[in-house]
């Protein structure tokens, strides 16, 4: 399979969480043509409020997204996993542009196709405003740190 994202379903823990992590890494690009890459041409997406399918749609929106959250950095944690679906929860920083931060967390369902590509994704998201000395989210994950849960609060 020439356009394969492996690992590849069904998974198994350590796919998961190879998986997630390699989500986690792309995000923290803020590159939007990388993270659609991991998508099927044909996605589909919720988030929040927001309806959106292909991959054309998920450049344009992750496009408006990082030119609205600005020094953005997430963190996704692994939460369930079986077959071709895995669930995560994600908490991450920015600041808009009058200067709030934000925290934002949140609850990702991701299904996947036999190549590895994100067919579906689903996200809850809530915001809260936090001040900078509150920042607990500091760029891309640390390799010390991958693999570990992050604190709820």
């Amino acid at each position: 399979m020439p356009d394969a994202r492996p690992p590849l379903p069904p998974f198994t823990r350590e796919t998961a969480l190879l998986k997630v992590q390699a989500a986690e890494d792309a995000w923290n690009t803020r590159d939007p043509h990388r993270v659609a890459l991991a998508h099927s041409e044909d996605s589909v997406w919720r988030n929040r409020d927001t309806f959106l399918t292909g991959r054309a749609a998920i450049v344009a929106f992750l496009t408006g997204k990082w030119a609205r959250e600005h020094e953005y950095a997430l963190r996704k944690d692994l939460w369930a996993y079986d077959g071709d679906r895995i669930a995560v929860r994600f908490q991450y920083e920015s600041r808009d542009d009058a200067g709030q931060w934000w925290r934002c967390y949140g609850n990702e369902l991701w299904e996947f196709d036999e190549r590895g590509l994100m067919t579906r994704r689903e996200a809850s998201i809530d915001d809260v405003p936090i001040e900078e000395a509150d920042r607990r989210v500091h760029g891309p994950r640390p390799e010390a740190e991958r693999g570990l849960s992050f604190p709820l609060e």
